[in-house]
């Protein structure tokens, strides 16, 4: 089947405002980046300007908000912008941030995704990574806060929550998380936090900048602003922040999410459950030959693929090409001195690249694979009867019917082998 394409933005958007943790004026500017590159945060304000990957192995705290870092550089608050790229279907995109904190705006995602819509996005040639859960899963992060993942085509979320407060009370819903509904429903919906700890934050640097131009503020009476934007807005806001946090996986993600009591820190938790089940089922598929013979034409002496032991979508690949004597072509190579030609060892580097390009596309048992070009071809040690190669491949790109790859073929840990391909996808 086919993929559904990444997307970046099609041109820049900006915005400006104040943190509501630090207090600071920083100005977002938001940028597109080429395929593959996820959503990274750049600090212009530092000399260098340092990367910050949106991902979790980057997560540094999730007290009333997600910070991020890498190299003693961080980034706080991110969750707003990350639901607004999610709900907009933006997977590569560069935030250039100067200053140390996403800006607040409203306290809302709308902002955001109103700034996404704007500029719009356009498609790119490698296929989206989507994270689904095959079974249940469920993640327990306190004795009130809990998690249920169930499977499920696209993202809903239901979640509950609960305050000791007449203005909040217990309220409980379930959102479908598309681009017009997440608009609609869960956009204008901002954060929340009471006057009683007003005091006891600020001294600890937090809410250093937050008012009722951002701030929902329930006091002791109440709700202080003007008035709610909807009747569960507490509820509403909590459920995008799920969706910010679940953006930290670094992959779309389709399942139902049913959240009691979410927090920062259970969300963090639960995208890296997903995300921790998700790769060991990639790293645990194994095909045999018998798969293999069902996409690849080639046959007995030309297949050249044993088993494929880690897949991952239209993106990356690793198979592996068990070399024994009995190999038909150690009989006129080197019969004296065994030594698997290189030639042979590329056509099974691309094979195995054949078996990831043609997950990319429509209906493989009616297509073949062509290749077009090799470059930067380097052998690196022989290849003898006994050795097990392990062939990696990554897709570079995919435009149409044309692909690039590259791969490495590898003996115990060492390169023996490595090449750039270019492929084309034809009709049988």
């Amino acid at each position: 089947m086919a993929h559904e394409r990444q997307h970046t933005v099609a041109g820049d958007a900006q915005v400006r405002g104040i943190g509501v943790h630090s207090g600071e004026v920083a100005t977002l500017i938001i940028r597109p980046a080429p395929e593959g590159t996820g959503t990274v945060f750049v600090r212009t304000d530092i000399d260098g300007a340092p990367v910050i990957p949106a991902r979790l192995d980057h997560v540094t705290r999730t007290e009333l908000g997600v910070g991020l870092g890498a190299d003693g550089v961080e980034v706080l608050t991110v969750e707003h912008v990350l639901a607004a790229l999610t709900a907009a279907g933006v997977d590569n995109v560069r935030l250039e941030l100067h200053g140390p904190e996403v800006p607040i705006l409203d306290g809302s995602f709308a902002p955001y995704l109103d700034a996404l819509q704007r500029v719009g996005r356009t498609a790119q040639s490698l296929p989206a990574e989507i994270i689904h859960v095959p079974e249940a899963l469920t993640v327990g992060t306190d004795p009130e806060a809990s998690y249920v993942v169930l499977p499920r085509d696209g993202l809903l979320i239901s979640a509950t929550i609960e305050f000791d407060h007449a203005a909040i009370g217990w309220q409980h819903g379930a959102f479908p998380i598309d681009g017009d509904s997440f608009a609609r429903e869960l956009a204008p919906a901002r954060t929340f936090g009471f006057e009683a700890d007003a005091d006891a934050l600020h001294a600890r640097g937090l809410a250093r900048g937050a008012s009722l131009e951002n701030t929902v503020v329930v006091g002791e009476d109440g709700v202080m602003n003007p008035d709610l934007r909807f009747p569960d807005e507490f509820l509403r806001h909590k459920v995008g922040d799920i969706v910010g946090d679940l953006a930290l996986m670094g992959a779309r993600f389709n399942g139902h999410v049913v959240a009691s009591r979410p927090s920062h820190s259970g969300n963090v938790e639960l995208a890296r459950a997903i995300r921790d089940r998700h790769d060991r089922g990639v790293r645990a598929r194994m095909i045999d030959v018998r798969d293999i013979m069902k996409h690849l034409p080639h046959r007995y002496p030309m297949l050249l693929v044993d088993r494929v032991v880690e897949f991952d979508p239209g993106k990356r690949i690793v198979g592996l090409k068990n070399v024994t004597i009995n190999e038909p072509f150690f009989s006129g190579h080197f019969p004296d001195h065994p030594i698997m030609p290189g030639v042979l060892i590329v056509e099974a580097m691309g094979q195995v690249g054949g078996l990831l390009l043609m997950d990319a596309v429509e209906n493989p048992e009616d297509k073949v694979v062509y290749f077009m070009s090799l470059n930067n071809v380097k052998w690196r040690r022989p290849v003898v009867p006994g050795d097990q190669v392990r062939f990696e491949l990554t897709m570079t790109s995919l435009r149409r019917s044309v692909c690039k790859m590259k791969g490495k073929g590898m003996v115990d840990g060492k390169v023996v082998a490595e090449a750039e391909m270019m492929a084309r996808i034809v009709d049988r």
